[in-house]
């Protein structure tokens, strides 16, 4: 049985190491990992207007352009709300439940009854310029209709969606209508192949599935339209866009999991082919999306998410991907850019052809058909009599049927995710152009998370720098974000309802540097407060620096406020010392000079509180000066003038104090004398008998056993939450309680200590990440501050008082 075990345990230790591994390596690109400088919780929110009513699952949004309406789609009602203040009045709400018969059939073939069984609105597309377009699952029955716009009621009685709507919430899905022609994609019937079709009007059109099938477990996540027949010099037609994750059937290192994410092409015009590919697309390309850490040689290869950024062209289009991982049990997220123009080299390129006994997909390297297969028609092809995809020789429509798949992966912008996150499941985002002071052009991101937070972005270089993340909703999935530049608004929805949020919130920023460190586009500094360019026609005397965030505030001055306190020897004090920024490190001075160390012998401790003296000394007396280092610029927070002074002999029975300061940033600086000692109690004759001694030691043995019991626990739950929280924290209650010099100068623990008496504001990260505190949350590195100044050299460092 022995050798069973062993031999057992032996195979079972290289599994465990690979488990070990895999997990290291999943978090080991931790210097790409970006933390949002400012957290805003959802009481701190400025600007915010929110619209609930009894209607679930907020998903599905339509926002027009210059559109002074946010249509909004849930279960079992469609929302049109005022888009410049969603909760301004009543809205306009068309019910749609599924009936009671629709939903006892749902019953009847095994479907949830809490979720699946409802009339979920799938679909809400502008038709034409007086009527909208809606589909909804209706119950595992999916039907359409039309609404009129302005009476905003449906117009026509429902009709058969299956063919343009999935059956479940939940089924992938995306649909758009371009030109009164509907194109969607999903798996649209239970036990069917995914299908990218053009349901109306005629001609109908869908992918293919024999003898190549074109999708295998498709899951949808976005389409667009990119208008190349603009301006184009060849007499191009405009091009649908689809993006989906798909199951792999490559076997290749780089596709060694089983789905990767893709994007297929099909022509505006096609008509699909006269006798091959019959009432089939006969322009349908596809070609994978690569997002990965190469470095790491680490690959995202699940899109969650995607959004179309149309340019001034359309080369100047843009795809912003959201990926994620395989495994459900490991959060991390990307974000990744493609642009347009590598997109439609790689369906220029060589194709894929399955090959071999094992059908496996391999570059095709034999003769292409003329004229080439999947392109749309153009100026060239009308010239030779080639007027529609009807035309088309048999020859190029059975090699289409064949090759759907490009060989040439799709690489991001840089080589590389803009955005990486390894604490984040990113869900839906939306992105919008600005102009920068300096004249360039910036993509601000706005990145939903699906615990309810807001991320928001700036693209610099490649790099996104995260301005800030505002907690929308706790603990809920943003299902969908819209911008309107408008209306200054960004819109987001949830399963419980809307939030409406203002683009920029510059008067957040008190000072010219916090301004500047925002790196926000569309904020900067006018010399007194922090405002919103867009407004200012006369932007010259106005401060921004986007690229850098630290250049323009030389000639500002600040006064930090100045604190006096009186300690007494052997006393203890905490400097406490609140930073706004996330990405801020304190640095510490006394009479001018770094304070260094920080060592259990050097007499302090720096934290997330502040800066703790241990058992103040005389020669510890000083001016103490705390700053915010960010971007390599020094700023003052506040200051204290401490003296040390001796304090008369008491009784030993008196606990010794922690000294602790009370007051906050913006009050006037207090002078604090020294505190009288208490009088000493004389111990009465009955109190010294035996037995009350012996009582009284039980009763101490008993609380302080408890207490070792409850801080016990809190040990356990804070080293819990640093293992799992953004990073690391470091209190100075554990300083203030744990080590003292006994007389020979070593340390020892001390639990008597009478901590309780010190006041702590220690802001700490939750279980799940989010630091929230005062509505901000501290996210300080827990390495040491002699770490922080060893990283910061004087060369680099620009004081600011």
């Amino acid at each position: 049985m022995r050798e069973t075990r062993s031999s057992a345990a032996a195979r079972l230790l290289p599994l465990l190491c690979c488990a070990y591994a895999t997990a290291g390596y999943i978090f080991t690109p931790q210097e790409l990992d970006v933390t949002p400088r400012v957290t805003v919780t959802s009481s701190g929110l400025q600007g915010c207007r929110r619209f609930q009513a009894p209607a679930v699952n907020y998903s599905t949004v339509l926002l027009e352009a210059g559109s002074e309406r946010l249509y909004v789609g849930a279960r079992g009602a469609v929302f049109a709300l005022n888009a410049s203040n969603i909760s301004a009045s009543a809205a306009l709400a068309i019910e749609w439940e599924a009936s009671p018969e629709q939903k006892n059939q749902c019953l009847l073939k095994g479907k949830d009854n809490k979720t699946e069984c409802f009339n979920h609105i799938r679909f809400l597309q502008r038709f034409n310029s007086t009527h909208l377009y809606m589909c909804g699952t209706h119950a595992f029955g999916p039907l359409c209709a039309y609404i009129d716009e302005d009476k905003f009621v449906m117009s026509s009685q429902p009709v058969e969606g299956r063919d343009k709507c999935p059956y479940g919430p939940t089924t992938g899905y995306t649909g758009l209508i371009v030109d009164q022609q509907i194109y969607t994609a999903s798996q649209y019937e239970f036990r069917s192949f995914p299908d990218i079709r053009r349901s109306s009007p005629s001609p109908t059109l869908r992918t293919e599935d024999a003898p190549t099938r074109w999708l295998d477990e498709a899951e949808f996540v976005g389409s667009s339209l990119v208008r190349e027949s603009l301006d184009s010099s060849t007499g191009d037609d405009d091009k649908l866009y689809f993006f989906f994750t798909e199951r792999s059937q490559e076997r290749t290192s780089t596709y060694s999991q089983s789905r990767v994410a893709a994007v297929a092409r099909v022509c505006k015009g096609d008509r699909g082919g006269q006798l091959t590919l019959q009432k089939r697309w006969t322009s349908f390309l596809k070609a994978r999306l690569l997002c990965s850490l190469q470095e790491y040689d680490f690959h995202f290869n699940i899109l969650r998410s995607v959004f179309v950024l149309h340019g001034r062209a359309p080369e100047d289009t843009l795809f912003y991907g959201i990926f994620g991982l395989e495994w459900k049990n490991v959060k991390a997220s990307a974000v990744c850019r493609y642009s347009l123009s590598v997109v439609q080299e790689a369906f220029e390129g060589p194709y894929m052809e399955i090959q071999g006994a094992r059908s496996e997909w391999k570059v095709y390297t034999g003769k292409i058909p003329d004229p080439r297969p999947g392109t749309c028609i153009t100026d060239g092809l009308r010239a030779r009599g080639l007027n529609t995809s009807t035309a088309l020789p048999d020859d190029v429509l059975n090699f289409v049927r064949r090759h759907p798949l490009m060989a040439r992966q799709v690489l991001p912008s840089y080589r590389k995710p803009i955005l990486f996150s390894r604490t984040t499941d990113y869900t839906h985002m939306a992105a919008l152009e600005t102009q920068g002071l300096d004249g360039r052009i910036y993509h601000v991101l706005y990145v939903g998370t699906d615990q309810g937070w807001l991320h928001k972005a700036v693209d610099v270089g490649g790099q996104l720098h995260i301005i800030e993340e505002l907690q929308a909703f706790k603990q809920q999935p943003i299902n969908n974000v819209a911008i309107s530049e408008k209306q200054m608004s960004v819109y987001l929805t949830s399963p419980s309802g809307v939030v409406q949020l203002p683009l920029s919130s510059c008067q957040r920023y008190v000072s010219c540097y916090d301004c500047i460190f925002a790196r926000d586009p569309h904020c900067a500094w006018n010399e007194t407060t922090c405002v919103d360019i867009l407004p200012h026609m006369n932007r010259s005397t106005l401060i921004q620096d986007i690229q850098q965030g630290n250049r323009g505030c030389e000639n500002t001055r600040k006064e930090a406020v100045v604190r006096r306190r009186a300690v007494r020897v052997g006393d203890d004090a905490l400097l406490q010392c609140e930073l706004s920024s996330n990405l801020a490190n304190p640095l510490w001075t006394l009479n001018g000079g770094h304070l260094e160390g920080y060592g259990l012998d050097s007499g302090y401790r720096t934290g997330t509180d502040g800066l703790l003296i241990i058992e103040a000394q005389q020669s510890q007396s000083g001016l103490y000066a705390c700053y915010a280092v960010e971007n390599s610029i020094k700023v003052a927070v506040v200051s204290y003038n401490i003296t040390v002074h001796q304090d008369p002999p008491l009784l030993s029975t008196v606990p010794r104090r922690v000294s602790a300061t009370l007051q906050t940033p913006t009050e006037s600086p207090v002078s604090e004398g020294p505190l009288p000692p208490p009088a000493p109690l004389l111990p009465h004759p009955k109190l010294l008998s035996s037995t009350n001694l012996e009582a009284m030691y039980l009763s101490l043995v008993t609380i302080f056993g408890s207490l070792c019991v409850v801080l016990t626990v809190v040990l356990i739950y804070v080293g819990f939450c640093l293992q799992v929280g953004h990073r690391g924290r470091y209190s100075l209650r554990d300083a203030a309680a744990a080590y003292r010099p006994d007389k020979r100068g070593n340390r020892k623990q001390k639990h008597h200590r009478s901590s309780s008496l010190m006041e702590l504001k220690t802001i700490s990260s939750h279980c799940n990440g989010n630091g929230v505190g005062n509505g901000i949350s501290k996210r300080i590195t827990a390495a040491s501050t002699t770490e922080v100044f060893s990283r910061l050299s004087p060369a680099r460092v620009t004081e600011h008082p």
